[in-house]
């Protein structure tokens, strides 16, 4: 993030321009506004960047002072965010912003001698910037709508595996009823063993035990020691001699 000072009004009574760069796909946002406060400045970051892509994981600036300002860092500390400060000793830490300021400065210099409507003309030449090749060897456009179209991509792959790890296991599933005096194989979950039993080595099954009552499809009141309990819901068998 960065700003560039002191142009001339333009036409809305805006001198400034707010530059954001994802430091990803290259994709930039200049934000025309005013020599205001931080709490403006975090307005239009929320309404022009945010809005489309989300809060950042971490924001690197050059220790300008609109970036060091209190309510700035109690707001990203609430959120979530981790603000980076490059120092003066190292500005390629922010060098992708350093470069966009003079091209972009170029390119308003050209503008502004026409007119002072150089507000308008900023969504122009993000657009242009924004569908120019660079360091990634791709368009900004072409990266982001590459992500978008993966994470389709990776959600539908994901959700048709489900369907099919749901299918193949409704497939195995038989559906098995029992009635009051039949005879089961009970098997239990490892919280439900006894401490006897707590053991991977062992059966996780216990039986043969007695049905006393079919409470519905799936619980049953069995005839069990009374270390077990009565109602038991845990996957249960036939019991064959």
């Amino acid at each position: 993030m960065d700003f560039i000072l002191e142009l001339p009004r333009s036409h809305n009574g805006k001198e400034c321009i707010f530059i954001v760069v994802d430091r990803f796909s290259k994709m930039i946002h200049f934000i025309a506004c005013s020599k205001t406060n931080d709490a403006t400045h975090v307005d239009l970051f929320f309404k022009e960047v945010v809005r489309l892509h989300r809060l950042p994981r971490t924001v690197v600036s050059d220790r300008d002072v609109r970036f060091l300002g209190y309510f700035w860092m109690i707001l990203w500390n609430k959120l979530g965010t981790k603000l980076l400060f490059s120092t003066v000793a190292h500005p390629q830490a922010d060098g992708q912003t350093e470069v966009m300021n003079r091209i972009l400065a170029t390119l308003l210099h050209v503008i502004i001698q026409k007119n002072l409507k150089w507000g308008k003309c900023l969504p122009h030449i993000e657009f242009a910037y924004n569908r120019t090749v660079h360091s990634t060897s791709y368009f900004p456009f072409e990266i982001v709508e590459f992500v978008k179209e993966l994470h389709a991509k990776v959600q539908a792959n994901i959700e048709k595996m489900n369907e099919q790890y749901s299918r193949q296991a409704n497939k195995r599933r038989v559906k098995v009823t029992f009635e009051p005096r039949d005879w089961i194989w009970v098997h239990m979950r490892k919280e439900r063993f006894t401490i006897q039993r707590n053991s991977k080595l062992k059966p996780r099954g216990d039986g043969h035990f007695q049905v006393l009552e079919r409470i519905n499809d799936n619980a049953y009141k069995l005839d069990l020691p009374i270390i077990y309990g009565e109602e038991f819901d845990s996957r249960m068998n036939p019991f064959e001699e």
